[in-house]
This record gives structure tokens, C-alpha cells and sequence, in this order.
């Protein structure tokens, strides 16, 4: 089958081309810097596209049956255009690429961000609407995107699903664990809230899974949106476990839920109105998610998809960890060569 990744020289990406290639597909990677981050495997087509570029994009999609879109600009801060370029724009292109050449199956990589509301979410399902205002323009934009998506659904016969995978670690983690821990290194790490929140975390091994799984059951997906994850964490025991690991002290100092909050919204009004580019120190949305609970259900995913995680508990943290092990000792062996 010939399959088309956009984003899959990324974290997730690379691992769901990496899946893909082991089931005999004929694999394209589209991605803004693919030349520079190839996949860790060989065997991939790859082209370097701008998916807010719609000539580009409808070019790389001809000819394929299959595409997953699951490049996005993420993070919470940055300029609101390339948040509604790359993550609006993007996929409106994406969409009507794929209407234009045929294809069969779109696949979207969502976040459960697009529910995501102030007070936290605990044990939530599909049915959860959209809020009227967001946090952020990620959040947002993914939102409006994911939307646009559902409704593509059936459209010059285009079948469609979206996947909401929450909080994305494991092996090669670029983003999310690499940050807590310098965070934590430098000082920088405090935990926020009373530390009784609970979290949804997914491993990539996890997410890309039911990825593939939403391929193979697109006739009961068609349509619908799915939270994904791999388990449910107290998120600050769980951190302090991740830090120990990392041969790190546990955290002991704290901020309120609410002073958390109020910094953030003093320090987005002062990074908007001096124009400073870097992420502030905190935000909202960021005091919002460390100090509340975000868990959902899984119902949806395990009845259409026949997902069931498989990464998680110990195994999971030993695994990352003894991958960043082998990584530092390669890392010596080569500067005493």
C-alpha cells in the first residue's frame, strides 16, 4: 500500500513510518526538514514539503492510497500564524489533496488539548465538546483542524479519523522528559498544584499502534474521534520516580494551582506587549495542566480499534532509561576512541 507521512521525521512520525515499512508499505515522508532529521530506518521515500504550500502538498500526495497527517506546529507559545498556518492551513491542504487525488483513507493526529478546558478533566469520553475559548493556539487551531477533518469524513469518498494521544514520551523522546529533567537539573521544576492530579500519559510505541489500528478498522473509525493512551499517572509521584531514575533529588518545593495560574497570565501579557520571542517561564494553559487532573476513558478506543496499550508501569521508564544509558555510554565510547 502506498502510504504518505506527513511529520514523519518527527518523534511520533518517525516511529508510525517505522511501523508501516515493517508491514511491506511503500512509504513517503513529508516533512519541512526531512532532509535534515531522516527516520532512524532506511527504506522510506522523503520529501522536503511545506504542508502550508498547497500545490506542494497535493504533488506529494498524488499517487498514494493511504496518508497520515500527523505534522503540526506544537508547544504553547509562538506567533499565532504558524500556529494557523501549519496546523489550520496545513490541513485544510491535506484535506483537499486528498479530494483531489482519490485517496481513500486520512488519518489525523489529534490531542485531547481540543476538550481541554480550566478544571481538569477526569474520566471524560468523546462526548466531551469543545470549549468555547482556548488557552492556547495550539489547542485551537487543533481544534478547528480536527473538526474540519470529522467533517471531511464521506466527502468524495475520503474516509476519516482522528487520534487524540496525550502527553507522547518513550525511546528518542525529543521533547517532553529531556525538558523535565533539565528543568529539574537547573532548579526550574516545581510542582504546581497539591500534587493529587492525575494524568494520562502515552508511550510512542503506543500512540503509533493505534495509528495503524485505526487503518485497519477505518470502517468502524470513519468519522469519529478517539482518545489514546497508554496509562493513567499521579503525575507528580510519577515525575519524582522519572527524576530518582535520572539520579535527580525528588522536588520539594511547590505553587499554588492559582498562583501558578496568575503568573501566567501577568507573564503572557508582558511577553505580547515587549514582543519576547522564547517561551515564558510559565503560562495558563501550562499552570492549568501541571495542577489538574486530565484522564479519559478508553472505551471508544478498545470497542473500534481493538487497542490495548501495551508501555507502561516500570517497564516503560525502564526501557527510556535504558536507552538514554547506551546513548551516554556510546557517547563516551566515542570520545575515548
Amino acid at each position: 500500500m502506498k502510504t504518505l507521512v506527513t511529520g514523519g521525521a518527527g518523534f511520533l512520525g518517525a516511529k508510525i513510518v517505522q511501523l508501516l515499512l515493517e508491514r511491506g508499505h511503500e512509504v513517503t515522508v513529508c516533512s519541512r526538514s526531512a532532509a535534515e532529521h531522516q527516520a532512524p530506518h532506511g527504506g522510506q521515500r522523503t520529501l522536503n514539503v511545506d504542508i502550508r504550500d498547497a500545490a506542494a502538498i497535493a504533488a506529494a500526495i498524488a499517487g498514494h492510497e493511504v496518508v497520515f497527517h500527523v505534522a503540526a506546529k506544537a508547544g504553547v507559545w509562538g506567533p499565532r500564524s504558524e500556529y494557523e498556518g501549519i496546523n489550520l492551513t496545513g490541513t485544510r491542504n491535506v484535506i483537499a489533496a486528498c479530494h483531489a487525488h482519490g485517496i481513500r483513507t486520512l488519518i489525523y493526529t489529534s490531542t485531547p488539548s481540543v476538550v481541554f478546558t480550566r478544571g481538569g478533566i477526569e474520566g471524560g469520553d468523546e462526548s466531551l465538546p469543545y470549549p468555547a475559548t482556548f488557552l492556547t493556539d495550539y489547542a485551537r487551531t487543533k481544534a478547528l483542524a480536527e473538526r474540519e477533518v470529522l467533517a471531511a469524513n464521506g466527502v468524495s469518498g475520503l474516509r476519516t479519523v482522528a487520534l487524540r494521544p496525550h502527553l507522547i514520551w518513550g525511546k528518542g523522546d525529543p521533547h517532553l522528559l529531556p525538558r523535565v529533567l533539565d528543568r529539574a537539573r537547573t532548579g526550574k521544576l516545581k510542582q504546581v498544584g497539591d500534587g493529587t492530579n492525575r494524568v494520562d500519559i502515552t508511550h510512542v510505541n503506543d500512540a503509533a499502534e493505534a495509528h495503524l489500528r485505526a487503518l485497519d478498522r477505518i470502517e468502524h473509525a470513519a468519522g469519529k474521534a478517539y482518545f489514546i493512551h497508554s496509562e493513567t499517572v499521579a503525575l507528580w509521584p510519577w515525575l519524582n520516580e522519572v527524576l530518582k531514575r535520572a539520579g535527580i533529588a525528588p522536588l520539594k518545593t511547590s505553587v499554588s494551582a492559582g498562583t501558578a495560574y496568575k503568573a501566567g497570565a501577568v507573564l503572557e501579557f508582558l511577553w505580547r506587549l515587549f514582543g519576547i520571542s522564547p517561551e515564558p517561564p510559565m503560562t495558563r494553559f501550562v499552570g492549568e495542566k501541571l495542577a489538574t487532573s486530565h484522564s479519559v476513558k478508553l472505551d471508544a478506543a478498545r470497542r473500534d480499534l481493538g487497542y490495548e496499550p501495551q508501555w507502561k508501569g516500570s517497564a516503560a521508564l525502564e526501557q527510556y532509561f535504558g536507552s538514554r544509558r547506551d546513548a551516554e555510554a556510546q557517547r563516551v565510547g566515542a570520545a575515548c576512541a
